[in-house]
């Protein structure tokens, strides 16, 4: 998990303030990046925009890969377009940044010294990634195409498997929510109480998006943080 921002330091607090995350420097070929870890193993990068660039400030999942360049040709041969790399992350592994068919940014990882996120199912941890878009089977299949995923349909949900196991899903969105964000993957963080950590981000300077409720996957909200980038806080179903 990416995100690129304008005041780093200001995202820093806020997430510090939220998930409990420590930072410290990342990799030097990656620029002004700083890692998040919980617990000492890393749950996140985050990085200083450049200046001069008024991008849409916005999670990024990174996808595995045994072989980025290679994946990276797929992803030109399927309708996508690489915008970064790839390139090496020093000795921890190799990445680029693309998009789909549809435009929604996505990251291409592959590991050497570091497999990707250190901790899994607890608060202040990714659980999920969601990819929002108007034609869930359509983008569902450049993802099998690039990167060998199984995939199953149920409903306008398309659910993204690896020898067995779900690693993410393509959901249908209607014309108002694609119309005010575009197609955009959307990553969930594990907390332990939903209303309490909308409440805290409020007190960061984030905001509440979409108000706490519950699913079958347990109860969840979406926030955006200071500079808007938007995610969703759950509390799984046990």
């Amino acid at each position: 998990m990416s995100l690129l921002v304008h005041r780093l330091d200001t995202t820093e607090d806020f997430y510090r303030g939220l998930f409990g995350w420590i930072f410290e420097d990342g990799p030097p070929t990656l620029g002004t990046y700083r890692l998040a870890r919980l617990d000492g193993g890393q749950v996140a990068g985050i990085g200083a925009m450049a200046p001069d660039r008024r991008l849409p400030v916005a999670w990024t999942p990174y996808l595995a890969t045994d072989d980025a360049d290679a994946a990276t040709e797929q992803v030109r041969c399927c309708g996508g377009t690489v915008g970064v790399g790839p390139l090496d992350a020093d000795p921890a592994g190799r990445k680029a940044i693309c998009s789909d068919p549809a435009g929604a940014v996505f990251g291409l990882w592959q590991p050497r010294r570091h497999s990707g996120v250190e901790r899994h199912g607890r608060p202040g941890t990714p659980v999920w990634n969601d990819l929002l878009v108007a034609e869930p089977a359509v983008l569902a299949k450049f993802y099998e195409q690039v990167f060998g995923y199984e995939v199953r349909t149920a409903g306008d949900v398309v659910t993204l498997y690896v020898q067995g196991r779900a690693v993410a899903s393509v959901c249908g969105a209607g014309e108002e929510t694609l119309r005010e964000t575009g197609p955009r993957w959307t990553t969930h963080f594990e907390v332990a109480d939903v209303d309490a950590a909308v409440a805290r981000a409020e007190e960061l300077g984030g905001r509440g998006v979409r108000d706490p409720h519950g699913t079958p996957a347990g109860r969840l909200a979406e926030i955006a943080d200071p500079e808007g980038a938007r995610f969703t806080v759950v509390r799984s179903a046990r």
